[in-house]
């Protein structure tokens, strides 16, 4: 019981459901996630620590980038009950269509790659 309790706890509050809903789309770094939901870093990496103590998330390292992604074992349990709820209608369901779009742009500019690891824009190099 304590476990279901922690686990809608959790997911209770909208910004960390909205990036539960992302995870189980991909996975992401929190540079991704800055991105997406066009949040500091601060903000961001707290939702995820707090999904992280709910084991709804974990991370693993991948070269200088730390990649969450969602567990198998929750993915099994939480995403049929997800899909059983409608999308949310009025400004819930333009923050979920923006946060869509705003995965496949991530995913078409390639921001793991363009920004550093804690999401800051990468210098240009210097010219000579």
């Amino acid at each position: 019981m304590k476990e279901l309790v922690r686990t809608f706890k959790a997911l209770s509050d909208p910004t960390r459901l909205r990036i539960f809903r992302l995870l189980l789309r991909r996975d992401l770094c929190v540079c991704e996630l800055m991105f997406i939901l066009e949040m500091p870093q601060s903000r961001v990496s707290h939702q995820l620590k707090l999904l992280r103590d709910a084991d709804l998330v974990e991370d693993r390292r991948a070269g200088k980038w730390i990649i969450y992604t969602v567990p198998d074992r929750a993915k099994k349990n939480l995403e049929p009950l997800l899909r059983r709820f409608p999308e949310p209608a009025g400004r819930s369901a333009a923050e979920a269509g923006n946060d869509i779009a705003r995965l496949d742009a991530c995913r078409r500019q390639n921001i793991r790659r363009t920004r550093g690891p804690k999401g800051s824009p990468r210098p240009l190099p210097e010219r000579a």
